[in-house]
């Protein structure tokens, strides 16, 4: 945030703000009850957050804007971007939930009786969710308390100072400041060219605010170990689908001693194996068929969820810079020193 502020505050100069007047056009075009700020934060994740916070502790007024498009599943969530929602947090929470799983496992080597066999209960997704709860509420006291402005809408530019921000209810709302600060982050892609990978997977977005167990799983692809992990610790009959080699770009013997580790506490690997369709069976479980790309062999498996794990795509196209209203203007502009960008 200190690198923030010094592009704020420019070289050898005060850290001074100036509340820039909007074009006639646009000025025309505002709802009534608009407001002007020294900094505009599009999106409330960890960066976005933490720009937004330093800027009202240096005295400057300040709004962050943030929305969450729901899941092609369904899922939304609160403030607090991907690590509070469906990453670090609740990542690290299920996988510290397979690691009590081991020990347990263990402890009668130390003397303890522990009755057998032992059964993990997704009820602690309940839990998981609870607590993901709790810091949305953190953050949105965080920011009152520092008297920034929190609004709970989709935000696209105007002009260089101006954004149109549009609620659930569909109400607009015309917001401008003298910075305006990017930090959307990224969402989830699908494979979308496989027949029924939209409609029938998931992804990271939706597996930790399943409301029942994922069940027997396939992961895909090559990306997928992390999720795969705490699955299996927990108890769950879990398949990796590998189109090529694990964990690409990082050191491949590791990579290697990772895969090993897995499968030998039960994660299954398909190796070489694409996915080229995905239907649902009458009793609601999933035909997944997949080709061996080195036969060209074709086979099929059932599972009771299939994960996505591609890979992530920004969003800064989709929140940031576009669906203004038809009814507002849209004047196109080239980002300037008073337009900044944080995280993915």
């Amino acid at each position: 945030m200190a690198a923030m502020a010094a592009v704020l505050r420019g070289p050898g100069r005060r850290f001074r703000w100036r509340t820039q007047a909007l074009a006639g056009g646009v000025r025309g075009a505002a709802r009534a009850g608009q407001q002007d700020y020294d900094l505009l934060v599009i999106g409330g994740g960890s960066g976005g957050l933490a720009c937004a916070k330093e800027a009202a502790q240096l005295g400057r007024k300040v709004a962050v804007v943030d929305y969450v498009e729901p899941s092609p599943q369904g899922t939304k969530w609160g403030l607090g971007g991907t690590c509070v929602n469906v990453g670090c947090i609740p990542k690290k929470l299920m996988h510290q939930a397979a690691l009590l799983g081991g020990m347990i496992q263990d402890a009668h080597h130390y003397g303890w009786e522990v009755a057998q066999p032992i059964r993990h209960d997704w009820k602690m997704a309940e839990a998981v969710q609870n607590h993901v709860k709790s810091l949305n509420w953190g953050h949105r006291v965080q920011l009152q308390d520092r008297k920034v402005k929190y609004f709970n809408i989709k935000a696209s530019f105007i002009n260089e100072h101006t954004v149109c921000g549009i609620a659930k209810s569909g109400k607009e709302t015309l917001l401008s400041a003298d910075h305006i600060v990017i930090a959307t982050g990224g969402r989830p892609r699908y494979p979308t060219h496989i027949e029924g990978a939209l409609e029938y997977g998931i992804t990271s977005d939706d597996i930790f605010w399943l409301k029942e167990s994922p069940g027997k799983t396939l992961v895909l692809t090559d990306v997928a170990l992390e999720c795969a992990g705490f699955l299996t610790g927990i108890g769950l009959d879990t398949t990796v689908m590998m189109r090529s080699i694990p964990l690409r770009g990082f050191d491949q013997q590791m990579s290697s001693l990772v895969m090993e580790h897995m499968e030998s506490h039960g994660t299954q690997f398909l190796k070489g194996c694409i996915p080229t369709c995905i239907k649902r069976l009458p009793d609601g479980q999933l035909q997944v068929t997949w080709e061996d790309r080195t036969s060209g062999k074709k086979d099929t498996g059932i599972f009771d969820t299939v994960l996505w794990a591609i890979g992530k795509g920004m969003l800064s196209h989709t929140h940031a810079v576009s669906g203004c209203p038809k009814s507002l203007p849209f004047y196109p502009f080239v980002f300037q020193c008073w337009n900044h960008s944080i995280g993915s």
